[in-house]
């Protein structure tokens, strides 16, 4: 039959998604790509200023947000704002952060501060999600989609990232782990691992010469992600459009990780 189309459009009208992080960066960019490939989107931030900000620019778009100010590694404050949410077809977990330091220096404030944010808070927010997913009688009909923001730091070492490395790989293990608990609802779960790219953070990161052209060098492609590149392949693995792909990474590396 030639008439088949073959061609599946990332299109997430009448989906419901949500987005931890959202005030910035990657959270930012990955809830105004799902609002425009017609999503409601559901947005969480510590910082109201931030939120407001990003649902101006959504309003704008074919989508629509509501947002909600939540510190995700509080579980009571979590618990709340999912009692506030009726439906969920999508999850960007992206809220996340990084503090380098040399191995033999990281301090057990840092240390903690960023497996409770990268690790304990994500699983929190996975499972409450997760919960709320399942209950949804036509959940096996429709599907759903768990988004993990990983990194290519959750495949390979890199130096002064420990921490942020032991979080990632974690990350990946729960994202392979909750693929094969989900499948039977027909929730698919992966993860997005970029490279360095321009957010706030990096930017941060990257006043440093030397690092960022060390940096630079080890990424085939020579330059850094741009925050669309991410938020693109976010809405590919949130849409109908990648179906069949549960319990997989996509790298956004520019080559890291093929070397």
């Amino acid at each position: 039959n030639f008439n088949t189309l073959m061609l599946k459009k990332i299109n997430l009208k009448n989906k419901t998604a949500l987005v931890t992080g959202a005030g910035k960066g990657l959270g930012k960019a990955c809830a105004i790509a799902l609002a425009e490939a017609g999503a409601k989107v559901i947005i969480l931030s510590r910082t109201k200023s931030d939120l407001i900000k990003v649902n101006k620019i959504i309003k704008k778009t074919k989508g629509s947000s509501q947002l909600f100010v939540c510190d995700v590694t509080n579980l009571e404050d979590l618990k709340k704002v999912l009692t506030k949410i009726n439906r969920l077809d999508i999850l960007v977990n992206n809220a996340g952060n990084n503090r380098p330091q040399h191995f033999t220096k990281v301090s057990q404030e840092n240390m903690k501060y960023l497996t409770n944010l990268n690790m304990k808070a994500a699983f929190n927010v996975a499972q409450l999600c997760s919960q709320k997913m399942v209950k949804a009688k036509n959940r096996k009909k429709i599907g759903g989609s768990i988004i993990h923001m990983s990194s290519q730091l959750g495949r390979v070492g890199c130096e002064g990232r420990n921490v942020y490395n032991m979080n990632k790989f974690g990350i990946e293990g729960l994202a392979r782990g909750m693929a094969c608990e989900l499948a039977p609802y027909n929730i698919r779960v992966n993860t997005i691992c970029p490279t360095f790219v321009e957010t706030p953070m990096v930017k941060k990161f990257f006043k440093n010469k030397k690092f960022k052209n060390k940096m630079l060098k080890n990424i085939p492609l020579g330059r850094v992600a741009k925050e669309s590149d991410v938020a693109t392949a976010v809405a590919f693995l949130a849409a109908d459009s990648s179906e069949m792909i549960t319990g997989t990474s996509l790298l956004v590396d520019g080559g890291w990780t093929a070397q």
